[in-house]
């Protein structure tokens, strides 16, 4: 569990991103995608809690655009 979440601060391009899944996504279970993404909708609405409990700084420059997209295609793609 912890070889993939030591992974989140170094992600930094696609190549991250897809390794990071490829270690995650075995981890999931049980969870349907409607209760996942709700939880990430509120884990959205709460962010701003998270990155302070950890002592980070908040990302400025997200693409909710991209995150949009991307949650949304996943849903569609053959």
């Amino acid at each position: 569990m912890t070889e993939y979440i030591n992974k989140l601060d170094k992600i930094n391009s696609k190549k991250d991103f897809l390794n990071f899944m490829e270690l995650y996504l075995p981890t999931v279970t049980d969870v349907t995608v409607k209760e996942y993404l709700e939880s990430v909708t509120s884990w959205v609405e709460d962010m701003d809690g998270y990155y302070k409990n950890m002592s980070k700084e908040e990302p400025q420059n997200i693409d909710w655009n991209f995150i949009a997209t991307l949650i949304y295609v996943g849903g569609i793609y053959e």
